[in-house]
């Protein structure tokens, strides 16, 4: 199975000034382009000895200082974010023919922060948290959806539910950020920004 790409050349003086604000006019393309769930993203860890994982998650905020997403923390990609820092992030946005690539370090944004995202959750996403070890085996859904039931009986939905200790942010502080388009005869656009003391290098790949 081959696609062929046929988009217009995209050229460094096509690029904004910082990776952030050519992301933010590339994301509302892929909102505004009707894309289910365009804040999905690849999240990529490895363990200290190098042995790797990857997991979709949804991206919840950027800004200047980085790229945010929330997880269990003692989740597979947690522990290892917190073992090894650097990670890999990819935004497939395939139907437009664009992806965005990541590098960069992890680390875990404040409780505050943390806090003000998870009230803004679904009551049941919230109850969530507390009843999934993510990563770690369970006997069966039954067994899973048993811990939640209980949570909801304690919680009910007018009842204000707790921010697990085990369960917060990330944020994700880029060293490069890769803009692939795809072009016809696989002569692909990459252009990556590379971090740099003072700003951003940017550079051509080849495809």
């Amino acid at each position: 199975m081959r696609a062929q790409y046929r988009a217009e050349a995209f050229v460094e003086s096509d690029l904004a000034a910082t990776p952030m604000d050519q992301f933010a006019s590339w994301f509302k393309d892929a909102v505004t382009g009707g894309l289910h769930e365009p804040n999905a993203m690849v999240v990529s860890t490895a363990t200290p000895d190098g042995r790797p994982s990857s997991r979709t998650v949804l991206l919840k905020g950027y800004d200047e200082r980085g790229f945010v997403f929330f997880t269990n923390y003692g989740s597979r990609k947690g522990r290892e974010i917190e073992a090894n820092p650097y990670v890999g992030l990819l935004f497939p946005w395939h139907a437009l023919g664009l992806q965005v690539v990541v590098t960069g370090t992890a680390s875990r944004v404040g409780r505050a922060e943390t806090a003000a995202y998870f009230r803004t959750r679904p009551h049941g996403s919230q109850l969530g948290a507390w009843a999934s070890d993510q990563s770690q085996p369970v006997a069966s859904r039954a067994e899973l959806l048993g811990r939640y039931e209980e949570l909801a009986t304690r919680y009910p939905d007018d009842e204000p539910v707790p921010v697990p200790p085990h369960w917060g942010g990330v944020r994700v502080v880029p060293e490069t950020v890769e803009f692939w388009q795809g072009h016809e005869n696989r002569l692909h656009d990459r252009l990556r920004y590379v971090r740099e003391s003072g700003g951003w290098r940017v550079e051509r790949l080849c495809p």
